[in-house]
């Protein structure tokens, strides 16, 4: 199976252009594509993790990623997929998440060696002059045309203002910088970018000729990623300060049946023979379909240690019979000394021993665990930054669990 058809058998790809020299070009190793990442938050999500994913498949396969950060675009906001109008962020909100994301990034791509590239839009959009983009530019689009793009006639009833039409132009002009600059000859998007997609295309071709070689790529990177970035609390993040390792495992194991293999395809690293033997499994052997799926994205994230502390902490907790009624202990700073509290205190404080002695005697044993690692030390600290608004989970014994958050 070549890498494109990989790609197709994992239902990434929902449409594309000049596909024979796409397939070519990707399982050839010469594809130079990008993907961008509007920094609305500073820190990646879920939604987005189906890119990162893909960026990460195909420079494995000998192709060379951009990442491009829209620091440039992030300054007017992108009406695709909104009925409201982004609120107006701050040039140094906006470095700050720009910051945030190339951390996370480099846990999926390799940017050593020339291998990858992580630009900021910012660096050509801001210096641009006004009358020279419409002389040069905006003479290539139609507005009829512009207007009957899906990202700007759903907010055509509530009002689209004039800064909000100038994205497609200024995402068009991405690529055509991008092209120019380092030979950029693909692009990657979503369903609903797709109108803008094929603007940088067709600018490019007009403005550089027929012979100019830029194409576009449409992935179900947001009718399947980000409505997997969502939950009924709100984003599911990669920062693990903002969702801790344990809550996003929690996520991923409890997607739903109809889900699940879908994910692994998509979002796994997983070979295809071995999801494809999942398709025939039922009941409780989903289950098992899940916590592989769910190990394998907090691995990939986090790191395998923090995927394996995870994966025995929710183990622990199905075990219980009580997944959907978890009990929780709140703690007020009043818990704490010098923003630590011990954990023979924490114990008795969550209701998991009578007493600092009877929690010592559980310790010594091996019997308590802190987000699945064992507690080895009757010493043990932890910190209020450490248990955060998502909170730990202590488990005493087999059956006894506790999850532990700040007010």
């Amino acid at each position: 199976m070549t890498v494109y058809e990989e790609l197709v058998a994992r239902g990434l790809i929902a449409q594309v252009t000049d596909e024979k020299e796409i397939k070519d070009m990707i399982n050839e190793g010469k594809a130079v594509f990008y993907i961008g990442f509007d920094p609305t938050a500073d820190s990646l999500h879920v939604g987005h993790f189906m890119a990162l994913c893909l960026m990460k498949r195909l420079q494995m396969a000998g192709n060379k990623p951009i990442a491009l950060i829209g620091g440039g675009t992030a300054m007017i906001g992108d009406p695709s997929g909104r009925t409201d109008m982004r609120q107006m962020m701050t040039t140094e909100t906006i470095a700050h998440n720009v910051e945030c994301f190339k951390k996370q990034m480099s846990r999926f791509i390799d940017f050593s060696e020339g291998k990858a590239m992580l630009v900021n839009n910012a660096d050509w959009l801001l210096d641009l002059n006004y009358v020279d983009v419409l002389r040069e530019v905006g003479t290539h689009f139609s507005v009829n045309r512009m207007l009957t793009a899906e990202c700007y006639k759903q907010r055509m009833e509530k009002g689209l203002s004039f800064l909000e039409f100038n994205y497609m132009i200024m995402q068009s002009y991405d690529f055509y910088a991008l092209f120019q600059r380092y030979g950029c000859n693909m692009q990657f998007g979503g369903d609903d970018q797709w109108s803008n997609m094929l603007g940088g295309t067709e600018l490019i071709r007009r403005k550089l000729g027929k012979d100019a070689y830029a194409m576009t790529i449409n992935l179900l990177l947001n009718s399947e990623g980000k409505k997997m970035g969502k939950t009924q609390s709100g984003a599911v993040w990669l920062d693990p300060n903002k969702t801790s390792p344990f809550d996003f495992y929690q996520y991923w194991r409890n997607v739903g049946d109809d889900d699940v293999l879908k994910c692994l395809r998509m979002l796994t690293f997983l070979p295809l023979e071995q999801i494809d033997e999942m398709d025939k499994w039922e009941g409780s052997q989903l289950n098992q379909a899940k916590e592989i799926l769910a190990f394998e994205l907090t691995k990939l994230v986090h790191g395998e240690e923090e995927a394996t502390k995870a994966q025995e902490g929710a183990r622990a907790l199905f075990s219980s019979g009580n997944a959907a009624q978890m009990p929780e202990t709140v703690l007020s700073d009043a818990d704490f000394e010098e923003g630590q509290i011990g954990i023979l205190k924490l114990m008795v404080k969550a209701g998991l021993a009578t007493s600092n002695g009877e929690a010592r005697r559980n310790v010594e044993q091996g019997g308590v665990s802190v987000d699945g690692e064992k507690v080895t030390d009757v010493k043990m600290l932890v910190s209020k930054e450490q248990i955060g608004t998502d909170g730990i989970v202590i488990k005493r014994g087999k059956k006894k669990f506790m999850k532990v958050v700040c007010e």
